[in-house]
């Protein structure tokens, strides 16, 4: 049997998620200008196309069933 001396092993450290960054800036004449910073991992990017994907779906079968002609 082998015995190690010495501190025991190290945990490897939790990954922080990297995220994502973005800015825009929209300028209108002299006077307005908006500006947007944006930050999200990409768990959040898979988050939101769900999302997104749910919402049209959804919207496809109600326009379905509206323009559907009833049956006499």
């Amino acid at each position: 049997m082998v015995k190690l001396i010495g501190s025991p092993p190290r945990q490897p450290k939790p990954r922080q998620p990297k995220p994502h960054r973005a800015v825009a800036r929209l300028r209108a004449g002299r006077r307005v200008e908006i500006r947007a910073r944006m930050e999200i991992t990409s768990g959040g990017l898979l988050a939101i196309g769900g999302l997104v994907s749910a919402i049209l779906l959804s919207t496809a079968v109600l326009v379905g069933t509206s323009t559907r002609r009833a049956s006499p």
